[in-house]
């Protein structure tokens, strides 16, 4: 971080060039002098400092990225790392040890409730946001016909809704700036449709329309927005995962989807286990975006699944990605391959 020359030329008064004929009284001088230069520089430095509010902080990329940020020995950044259950809190605070009292605050807020994304607004001392990280996410897996309605609401409004109201609320103020980024944590499954997910993808597809829509109006405003694309992670997102079990004898679904549904399983079980990545990687490419004098719209965490969604591209009518897809996670020479 540059220091600030205006603040340090206003300081050089406090020193004149000249002899001392009482050097004790001299001395306690030079000290407070010295005291006023320190608290004008930390002042200027502080007011240096990028704000950035994180949400989903509980456990995961956030609560990594939120500790990596507020760790910065150059102290440039001020973190909002903000969760919807403080009972959670213990992690983050176990990490950070109390050691970041003046670069990390810990808020409560559930971006489903806009009420509680206001309250938190109201708390950040600072009264603006630079670098906003909608990070809050939750996934469902299972065969469609066994989805409730309150389940499937509760993902669209997580996913989908409650990324655009934390959006709605800190982008006015970003606008009038006109300085501003904008980061969201996506999905392969944004990017191209799994089975047993149809609900998960569509709330993730929805949010890559929503933000790539935004990022073409933000330009104007010097505003940044970027998608993080994440594939398998190893985070509590599996643990946490809403899973609706086709042995529930409450749903129906047919013999054949459930005999699917277990190959499906066993397909993300090995994938995990061969391909996930540790939060650290994924940190590091959030911390590329945040530190990037003008960051690309999409970053890709892990290339290895590439491959796949360029056949989207490569066959327009789509029936190269199904083929390849279904072959990839169903089919029992492929299974054989991967043991």
């Amino acid at each position: 971080m540059r220091h600030n020359r205006d603040q340090l030329s206003s300081a050089s008064h406090l020193h004149p060039d000249h002899s001392c004929s009482h050097p004790q009284a001299c001395l306690h001088l030079t000290v407070l002098h010295a005291a006023i230069l320190w608290t004008e520089i930390s002042a200027a430095l502080l007011m240096e400092q990028k704000v950035v509010l994180i949400t989903g902080c509980s456990s995961g990329i956030g609560l990594s990225l939120a500790v990596h940020l507020a760790s910065d020995p150059s102290k440039a950044y001020k973190v909002y790392a903000t969760m919807r259950n403080l009972d959670k809190k213990q992690r983050l605070m176990e990490s950070v040890r109390g050691l970041h009292k003046d670069t990390m605050a810990i808020l409560q807020m559930d971006i489903t409730d806009q009420q509680s994304i206001l309250n938190a607004q109201s708390n950040i001392t600072e009264g603006r946001v630079d670098i906003l990280v909608c990070n809050a996410g939750v996934g469902l897996m299972g065969p469609l016909e066994a989805q409730s309605d309150e389940t499937m609401r509760r993902i669209l409004d997580v996913n989908l809704l409650g990324t655009i109201h934390t959006i709605q609320t800190f982008l006015p103020d970003m606008k009038r700036r006109k300085d501003g980024r904008i980061l969201v944590t996506g999905s392969m499954g944004g990017l191209q449709g799994l089975p047993f997910n149809e609900v998960y993808c569509a709330s993730k597809f929805a949010i890559e329309g929503a933000c790539e829509s935004l990022a073409i109006l933000l330009q104007n405003f010097n505003i940044h927005v970027s998608m993080i694309e994440c594939g398998p992670v190893n985070t509590d997102f599996l643990k946490n995962l809403m899973k609706t079990e086709p042995t529930d004898e409450s749903v129906e679904v047919d013999a054949d989807t459930r005999s699917l549904y277990k190959k499906y399983l066993q397909h993300c079980q090995e994938i995990f286990q061969n391909a996930a990545q540790d939060t650290e990687e994924i940190v590091q490419v959030f911390l590329e975006v945040i530190q990037s004098p003008c960051p690309l719209f999409r970053y890709y965490t892990n290339t290895a699944l590439l491959p796949l969604s360029s056949l989207k591209l490569m066959a327009l009518d789509g029936s190269q990605y199904i083929r390849a897809m279904g072959k990839f996670i169903f089919s029992a020479e492929h299974a054989d391959s991967r043991k």
